[in-house]
């Protein structure tokens, strides 16, 4: 069961998804899945400093490398694999724009996306990174330094928490689409190479530039998009009305129109064949984080089964 569920989440609630980090499944022994690990290949060559795996020896492998207690017992020439430890400090962007406050079933987008980032957070912190990031609205970018603490994590929770509790259907400030490109321009900033960059979001107000930063902020770091969704765009009702506010303004839309459905669903697709182009153009995982189901398990399922491969150093 989630501990976090509704409208606003609490930092003891951010703070309490320690332990549901722990078993995230993000190490995969095949290089092309470790998506989160803390240790990275790279490219030099050279016996490195953590064990990898006993393979069959091959023609060009460096003598060295043979265990030779292996080969005796088993009577094939069998050579260990090391592999260099290389720390990659972490950045989590988390957005808390008033366009993420919005859910139909068990939580708000900011709240899925307030639980991903943190869950990521300590996972890389169990990984043994350093790791901080950014958290944003339509008027402020918090951030908080990479460190290799606890209290680190739990002060990037409180900042989550904070501008999380501010959202509310009184929401004064107005929405700010450019708040997503302003952010990762600071992100840009700080990770010139060999960091690794989560950023959770909606991508409101996604535009060409956003997809410009993208790909050079990927050319020299590991970039993964966490993309927060809520199904109820995807599932539109046939009958009755709904209202939806902006925070000062509000709107009835009539479903029972087949127009106005059919507008809001184009919408919808439109917005996800846009974003899935970038991931087939960029090479980074856009991975989809429903709001209407436990975070958790979608996050350990999806980079678990994402086919996408760390960038070689």
């Amino acid at each position: 069961m989630e501990t976090t569920t509704g409208v606003h989440v609490t930092t003891q609630q951010l703070v309490a998804l320690e332990a549901r980090a722990r078993d995230l499944a993000f190490v995969q022994k095949a290089k092309s899945h470790r998506q989160l690990a803390g240790r990275m290949q790279s490219a030099m060559r050279g016996r490195g400093l953590s064990f990898e795996e006993l393979r069959d020896y091959l023609p060009g492998d460096d003598v060295r490398t043979i265990d030779w207690r292996v080969t005796a017992r088993t009577g094939k020439p069998t050579v260990r694999v090391y592999s260099e430890e290389k720390e990659r400090p972490a950045l989590v962007v988390v957005d808390q724009r008033i366009n993420m406050f919005f859910g139909s079933r068990r939580a708000m987008k900011s709240v899925t996306a307030a639980e991903a980032a943190i869950l990521c957070a300590w996972r890389i912190l169990g990984s043994g990174d350093r790791v901080g990031g950014f958290v944003f609205n339509d008027e402020t970018i918090d951030d908080v330094k990479p460190h290799r603490s606890r209290q680190a994590v739990i002060g990037f929770a409180d900042r989550i928490a904070r501008q999380n509790a501010a959202l509310d259907a009184a929401y004064a400030a107005p929405p700010s689409p450019e708040a997503l490109d302003r952010t990762i321009e600071r992100v840009a900033a700080i990770a010139h190479h060999d960091h690794l960059v989560i950023i959770v979001s909606d991508f409101d107000g996604h535009t060409a530039s956003t997809r410009d930063m993208l790909l050079r902020l990927a050319a020299h770091n590991d970039v993964i998009c966490l993309l927060v969704y809520d199904p109820f765009l995807l599932e539109l009702p046939r009958t009755g009305n709904i209202v939806v506010s902006g925070g000062a303004l509000q709107a009835e839309l009539a479903l029972k129109q087949g127009g106005v459905r059919q507008s809001i669903d184009s919408f919808a697709r439109d917005r996800g064949r846009e974003l899935r182009a970038w991931q087939r153009e960029l090479g980074l995982p856009m991975l989809p984080i429903s709001s209407a189901e436990e975070t958790a398990p979608q996050l350990r399922k999806l980079l678990e089964q994402s086919a996408w491969r760390q960038r070689r150093r």
